[in-house]
């Protein structure tokens, strides 16, 4: 990513200072959350139109002299030894698009295939791809326009990159296939007709161009990376309310201590709780006792859990920032040369290589050591409110928070959701990259899984959301119960902050009532990162569209 063409992406292009500019090196996570989630408009830097156009000549002479290059003048995948016609190039590159849209089940939610658009353009905008200008130009009307190819969420093993979804991603642009356009799923052509389009032919390259590379599980990946630096938040922020209902102690949070042991996450996690559990009056009026001589691990260490798993989202991070902004399609082109490789075709001042930069590993490991990492998120939590519900160990709160114990169930089953949910993610965490399965007549013998992780991540994530959504209903009621025994004493500044939030959503129990509303307001609450911005430096977060 050294190339001198390469300007800074902000300030790049005149316009709008939200605009996001693709010059193919700096497309971050934040960026793709703008462009999928709020619509940000974006740009093709004017250098990168430069790189596409000189690697597009390379492919255009290709042809001329016709040179038998994969994917441009010869079949694909175990049909790569047979040659194609020069009259049949521009059929070909269809043929593919049509005959690889072979996805099934439901379609991916819109951020999804947003972000596959905005990622698919970015890579273009490398200039190793060899398409036209064209293609990178209608792939930013499609998001200028709200025209959202619909695409299967299943059908990539993550081998050739994920070339089913990435077929349906493309349909649209040659007329084919369905698209979601103000708010109804259409025809391709009644959408492009009433958006004043025409549809794209096909050139040589460009239907291989726009089926190999990792632009789904990367989608996945850059949003629940998103989602997940905001859940992490929450769960410091949710936490320091539970460790305040339970009368847990502060010291085990102190700098000196975590420094011993300076794992990024987990001092950061720790400054957190300590920021939210600042002036607390319920700290200081238990430190001088000895009513505990130190709390369970799922106080104790929050820190060390939840500090683990920013470790594994910052892994996801440095890999998704190498993977946002990478040529992940074959053959690649380099108008330049430079390169010093017998295997690479050479023409006129440029080079052709064919090679795997489209095989998911990189992404599928990454993906799945964040979904473990999200797990532990909820592991941790349904603990915790296991321990506000239990007489035994919640410091002389009544049973399961009720307000009359035995007439009233009060939160009891709350904690078999959470329970079954965390039971659950142990399943869907088992390593989709474990697994392989061959392709293409074994042309395409190991393949990566990531898109299935990817999938599984997000599942694995909202039900999270949802654990960590009934431990604030938990830790609410038993502060509301606490506090009533300590009058006049207030929690820490950021606990008090959280309770207000969610007290705001979900009023206090003074009797059983169907949980089924409270639980899907506290969820609303934690997935608009309104809790985690307590425990942010930066502030809050801003909210999201809801997933599906």
């Amino acid at each position: 990513m050294t190339d001198p063409h390469f300007n800074p992406r902000r300030g790049a292009s005149p316009g709008d200072s939200s605009q996001v500019v693709l010059t193919g090196a700096d497309l971050t996570v934040a960026d793709v959350e703008a462009v999928a989630r709020h619509d940000a408009p974006v740009a093709l830097d004017v250098h990168a139109r430069e790189r596409m156009q000189e690697a597009r000549d390379v492919i255009e002479r290709l042809v001329a002299e016709g040179a038998v290059v994969y994917g441009v003048t010869t079949g694909f995948g175990a049909l790569a030894d047979r040659s194609i016609a020069p009259a049949d190039v521009e059929r070909l590159q269809a043929n593919v698009l049509v005959s690889h849209a072979a996805g099934v089940g439901e379609p991916l939610p819109r951020d999804v295939v947003r972000a596959m658009l905005l990622l698919r353009a970015n890579t273009f905008a490398l200039g190793h791809s060899g398409v036209r200008l064209a293609i990178v130009d209608r792939l930013l009307d499609f998001l200028r326009l709200g025209i959202h190819p619909v695409v299967p969420a299943q059908g990539s093993v993550g081998a050739s990159g994920d070339l089913a979804p990435l077929a349906h991603l493309a349909l649209p642009l040659i007329g084919r296939g369905r698209v979601e356009f103000n708010g109804s799923e259409v025809p391709t052509m009644a959408a492009l007709r009433e958006a004043g389009l025409e549809p794209l032919t096909l050139g040589p390259k460009e239907g291989i161009a726009l089926l190999n590379g990792t632009q789904l599980m990367s989608a996945l990946g850059a949003l629940l990376l998103a989602d997940a630096d905001r859940l992490a938040r929450t769960a410091s922020t949710i936490a320091a309310m539970t460790v305040e209902a339970m009368l847990g102690t502060d010291v085990a949070f102190s700098a000196a201590y975590q420094l011993a042991r300076p794992h990024p996450g987990q001092v950061e996690v720790a400054a957190e709780l300590r920021g939210l559990l600042r002036e607390s009056g319920l700290q200081s009026a238990h430190h001088g006792s000895h009513h505990k001589v130190q709390d369970p691990y799922s106080l104790r260490c929050i820190p060390q859990v939840h500090g683990a798993v920013r470790d594994a989202l910052d892994h996801l991070r440095r890999v998704l920032d190498v993977e946002l902004n990478s040529a992940t399609d074959n053959p690649l082109v380099f108008p330049g040369g430079g390169v010093a490789d017998p295997s690479a075709l050479a023409t006129g001042g440029g080079l052709v290589i064919s090679g795997g930069n489209f095989h998911g590993e990189p992404i599928a490991l990454a993906l799945d050591f964040a979904k473990i990492a999200v797990a532990e998120l909820g592991s941790i939590s349904e603990r915790r409110t296991a321990l506000l519900l239990d007489p035994h160990l919640n410091g002389g709160l009544p049973a399961f928070l009720a307000p009359a114990s035995g007439l009233d169930s009060g939160l009891m089953i709350l904690q078999y959701t959470a329970a079954a949910l965390v039971s659950e993610n142990k399943v869907l965490a088992h390593p989709a990259s474990v697994d392989s399965i061959p392709t293409s007549a074994n042309q395409e013998d190991h393949v990566s899984m990531g898109p299935i992780a990817g999938r599984q991540a997000r599942t694995m994530l909202a039900h999270v959301e949802q654990v960590l959504a009934i431990e604030a209903i938990c830790a609410a009621q038993a502060l509301d119960l606490r506090l009533a025994g300590h009058p006049g004493v207030k929690p820490g500044a950021g606990v008090a902050a959280a309770q207000a939030l969610v007290r705001a959503v979900v009023p206090h129990l003074d009797g059983d009532r169907e949980p089924g509303p409270d639980l899907a307001a506290a969820t609303a609450l934690v997935r608009s990162g309104a809790l985690g911005g307590i425990a942010s430096p930066a502030g809050p977060s801003p909210s999201v569209e809801p997933r599906t």
